[in-house]
C-alpha cells in the first residue's frame, strides 16, 4: 500500500482540499493512506488559524486524511523554505511514507524538479546574492536568478503552489530524502475550493457572518502557503458551500463554543503587551540588516498591531515575513529554535488506518511520539523545550476565543488526539 504524505495548513479545510486528497487516491491507488503534516494554531502567513488545531485535523480527517501529524508553531512560522524543510523531515522521521503530494500550478513534476536543481546551482546563488545586495527582497531576487538559469521555464517561480512545490522538491534533494513527489495540477478556483473562492476569502467571509456583516469572496495580499484567489469580488456567499459538509459541521460547532473563527484583531492588546515587553528583537528568525531596530522602535510606539506592521514595511521585506517576525516575537520563537529538525512527531488526530500507520512508524521511527501530551514534560532536552514552548504558544492562541470560559490556560496538556476508530 502507498502512503503520501501531505504537508498543509487547512486554514480552513474547504473543497478544493479535499480534491486534492481525492486525486492524490486517485494517482497511488484508492487503497493509499494520506498522512498530513499540518500547522497548528499558528500559520505561515504569520498569523492566528482561523480554528484550533485539533478542529482543524478533526475536519481533515473526516474528508479523506488517515492521520495528521502537527508542524510545530516555530516551523510553521517561517520561510517557505524552511517551512518545507521541516515538512519533509517529519515525513522521512515516521519512516512509513512512500509518496509526498502537492498541488501545482504546473502539474508537470518534471519541469518543477528541474527547477529545483537550477535554482539551487553556484550560478543561482550569485545572481540572488547580487539583487540582494541591490536592496530587493529575496522573492524577486530567486525570481531574476530564475530567469538567468532556466530561461523561459523561469515562470514557474510565478505561481505560488509552484514555488512551494520546488521548496519541498529542494528539501528532499537536500536531505536525500526517499519520498517519491508527485503533483496534482491544480486548474483554478474550481480545484483550489469547488466554486471559486480562496482559503483568505473564506476565512474572511467566515469572519464577517460571524460578526454579522455580509461577506465577499474577496482576496487578500497575505495568504498561506500556495493560497491563490480570484482577483475579481463576487456577491456575497456562504462560506459553509465551499467545504465539505463534516468539515463544516466542525467548524460549525468551533464558532458555536465561541472558539473560532480566531483573528489576530481579537487577541490585539495581548499582542501589543509582548511586544513592549520585548526587549531584544536581535533573535528573532530573520531579523537581520537592521531590522531588529524597527521592530524595537515601532512595537515600542505604535498604538495597534497593524500601525506597528505598516512602520517597519520597506520596499525589501515582505509583509508576510514581517508578519511571521512579529509573531515569533509575541510567542518567544527564535532563531535558534528552526537550527534543528523538528525533534518529536505529535499526533492530532486519526481514524483506524492512521491508527495501524502509527503503530508501524512507532516500531520503525528513533523520533519521540507523542500522542499523550502529559508524557511530553517528562521528555528531555530539545523535546521538552520545545513542547513546553508549544502550550505556551496554545494558551496564548486560546486568549483570542470569543467565550471567556474557554480562555482557560493549559489546554497543550490535556487535548488527546482526536481519534475515530470505525
Amino acid at each position: 500500500m502507498n502512503t503520501a504524505g501531505i504537508i498543509c495548513e487547512y486554514n480552513p479545510f474547504h473543497n478544493g482540499h479535499a480534491a486534492h486528497i481525492d486525486a492524490t487516491r486517485r494517482m497511488l491507488g484508492t487503497d493509499a493512506a494520506i498522512v498530513c503534516i499540518m500547522s497548528g494554531n499558528f500559520v505561515q502567513r504569520g498569523d492566528f488559524a482561523v480554528f484550533n488545531k485539533h478542529a482543524r485535523a478533526k475536519a481533515a480527517v473526516l474528508c479523506g486524511a488517515d492521520l495528521v501529524i502537527e508542524l510545530p508553531s516555530p516551523y510553521a512560522l517561517s520561510s517557505a523554505e524552511r517551512f518545507a524543510a521541516a515538512g519533509v523531515s517529519i515525513l522521512d522521521s515516521l519512516k512509513i511514507c512512500s509518496h509526498i503530494s502537492f498541488g501545482s500550478e504546473s502539474g508537470d513534476i518534471t519541469a518543477l524538479a528541474r527547477a529545483a536543481e537550477a535554482i539551487v546551482t553556484q550560478k543561482a546563488d550569485n545572481v540572488i546574492k547580487e539583487w540582494l545586495d541591490k536592496g530587493i527582497g529575496y522573492a524577486a531576487a530567486q525570481q531574476k536568478a530564475a530567469n538567468a538559469v532556466l530561461g523561459r521555464h523561469a515562470d514557474l517561480f510565478l505561481a505560488p503552489n509552484n514555488l512551494l512545490g520546488i521548496e519541498y522538491l529542494k528539501a528532499i534533494n537536500a536531505s536525500d530524502s526517499s519520498l517519491c513527489p508527485v503533483t496534482v495540477k491544480r486548474t483554478g478556483a474550481a480545484h483550489d475550493s469547488g466554486a471559486g473562492c480562496s482559503a483568505s476569502a473564506i476565512r474572511n467571509m467566515l469572519s464577517e457572518q460571524t460578526s454579522g456583516q455580509s461577506a465577499a469572496c474577496a482576496v487578500f495580499e497575505d495568504r498561506g502557503p500556495g493560497e491563490r484567489g480570484n482577483p475579481k469580488e463576487q456577491p456575497p456567499c456562504s462560506p459553509w458551500e465551499y467545504m465539505p459538509p463534516a468539515a463544516a459541521e466542525v467548524f460549525r460547532e468551533e464558532i458555536e463554543a465561541g472558539r473560532g473563527p480566531v483573528t489576530m484583531k481579537k487577541a490585539e492588546l495581548a499582542m501589543l503587551s509582548r511586544l513592549r515587553a520585548t526587549g531584544d528583537y536581535s533573535k528573532l528568525p530573520d531579523a537581520s540588516e537592521g531590522l531588529e531596530y524597527r521592530f524595537a522602535r515601532y512595537a515600542a510606539s505604535e498604538p495597534a498591531v497593524g500601525d506597528v506592521l505598516e512602520k517597519i514595511k520597506t520596499r525589501r521585506y515582505a509583509m508576510s515575513r514581517l508578519r511571521r517576525m512579529l509573531m515569533c516575537a509575541c510567542l518567544g520563537i527564535t532563531a535558534d529554535d528552526t537550527l534543528i529538525s523538528p525533534p518529536y512527531i505529535r499526533v492530532l488526530a486519526m481514524n483506524r488506518t492512521g491508527m495501524n500507520l502509527l503503530k508501524a512508524a512507532r516500531s520503525k521511527t528513533t523520533t519521540p511520539v507523542i500522542t499523550k501530551p502529559a508524557s511530553a514534560k517528562t521528555m528531555p532536552g530539545r523535546v521538552g523545550e520545545l513542547f513546553l514552548k508549544e502550550a505556551a504558544a496554545t494558551d496564548f492562541y486560546s486568549l483570542a476565543y470569543q467565550e471567556e470560559s474557554e480562555r482557560t490556560g493549559g489546554r497543550e496538556w490535556r487535548d488527546s488526539p482526536v481519534v475515530f476508530e470505525e
